[in-house]
C-alpha cells in the first residue's frame, strides 16, 4: 500500500494526464491550417492570463530569483518544443507523434535520475526495453509507406519536453502558479519574437482562436498540477506517471477524427503506454 505522502503527487500526475491529453489534441486539432507559431503564441498567452489571475486572487508566494530564472528557462525551452509538436501534431496522427514526443520527454529526465539516484530495479528496466520496442513497431515505415509524418518533430519536441521536466525540478518549492506564469512569460517572449522575426501573418480564424485560449487554459493547468506532483515527490516518478497522457489523446482522436492504425503500430502503441507504469515502479 502506497504511503499517504505519495497518494498527492500521484492524484496530481494523474489529474495531469487528462488535462495534458485533451489540450494536445486540442492543440493538434487547431493548429491545422494555421501557423503552428501564431497558434502557440496565443496558447501561451491565454495560459499566463489564467495563471496571473490565480496567483493575484490567492496571494501565493512569489518563488525566489533562482527560482524565478529556471522557471523562465523552463518556459523557453517548453515554449518552443511545444510549438514543434503542435505541428507535429498537425502534419501527421496524434495517435502516432503524440507517444513519441512522450516518451522521449520522459525517458531523458528518467536516465538523469538514475544517473544521480542509481540503477532502477528490475521492472524499470523491462519498461526501458518494452518502451524501445514500442517506439521502434511506432516508427517503422509500412511496406511501401515511409516514415509517419511528424514523427522526427515530435521526438525533437519531446526533447525540448525533457529539458522543461529539468529545469521546472530546479525552480524549487515556490508557488507553482507563480513557477508556471515566469514559465509562460518565457515560452510567449520565444514564440511570439520567432512570429515577428518570421513575419508570419497574425492571421487565425475565431474558431481556431477559441480553440487556442481553451487548449491554452489547459495546458497551463496540467503544467501546475506536474509542478504541484514533482514538488511532492521524485521527478522520475511524476514525468513518467504524466506521460500516460497521449492515452486520452489517441482516444479523441479516435474517436472524433476516426484514425485508424495498423495492427502492429497499435501493438507498438499499447506496449509504449504499458511501459510507462513499469518506469514508474521503481
Amino acid at each position: 500500500m502506497p504511503e499517504p505522502g505519495h497518494i498527492a503527487p500521484a492524484v496530481f500526475s494523474l489529474a495531469a494526464i487528462f488535462i495534458w491529453g485533451a489540450s494536445d489534441f486540442i492543440g493538434g486539432f487547431g493548429s491545422r491550417r494555421t501557423n503552428a507559431f501564431v497558434f502557440t503564441a496565443l496558447v501561451h498567452a491565454s495560459g499566463l492570463g489564467l495563471m496571473l489571475v490565480l496567483a493575484l486572487l490567492l496571494h501565493s508566494a512569489f518563488p525566489s530569483r533562482q527560482g524565478a530564472l529556471w522557471a523562465l528557462a523552463a518556459g523557453g525551452i517548453g515554449g518552443f518544443a511545444l510549438a514543434i509538436f503542435y505541428r507535429a501534431l498537425a502534419s501527421g496522427k496524434m495517435g502516432l507523434t503524440a507517444p513519441v514526443a512522450a516518451l522521449t520527454g520522459a525517458v531523458i529526465p528518467t536516465l538523469v535520475d538514475v544517473r544521480v539516484e542509481g540503477l532502477p530495479g528490475r521492472w524499470p528496466l523491462i519498461g526501458f526495453a518494452l518502451a524501445a520496442g514500442g517506439i521502434w513497431l511506432i516508427t517503422r515505415p509500412e511496406e511501401g509507406v515511409g516514415r509517419p509524418e511528424g514523427v522526427g518533430m515530435a521526438a525533437l519536441a519531446g526533447v525540448g519536453f525533457a529539458g522543461f521536466y529539468l529545469c521546472v525540478r530546479q525552480a524549487g518549492a515556490g508557488s507553482p502558479l507563480w513557477i508556471a506564469a515566469c514559465s509562460r512569460v518565457a515560452s510567449l517572449l520565444i514564440t511570439g519574437t520567432i512570429v515577428v522575426v518570421s513575419r508570419t501573418p497574425l492571421v487565425i480564424d475565431q474558431s481556431r482562436a477559441v480553440l487556442a485560449m481553451l487548449g491554452g487554459f489547459l495546458d497551463i493547468s496540467g503544467t501546475a498540477l506536474f509542478i504541484l506532483a514533482s514538488q511532492g515527490g521524485r521527478l522520475d516518478e511524476a514525468v513518467v506517471m504524466s506521460s500516460l497522457y497521449p492515452a486520452v489523446t489517441v482516444l479523441l482522436a479516435r474517436v472524433f477524427l476516426k484514425e485508424q492504425f495498423t495492427r502492429w503500430k497499435f501493438v507498438g502503441l499499447m506496449a509504449a503506454l504499458a511501459a510507462v507504469p513499469m518506469i514508474a515502479a521503481g
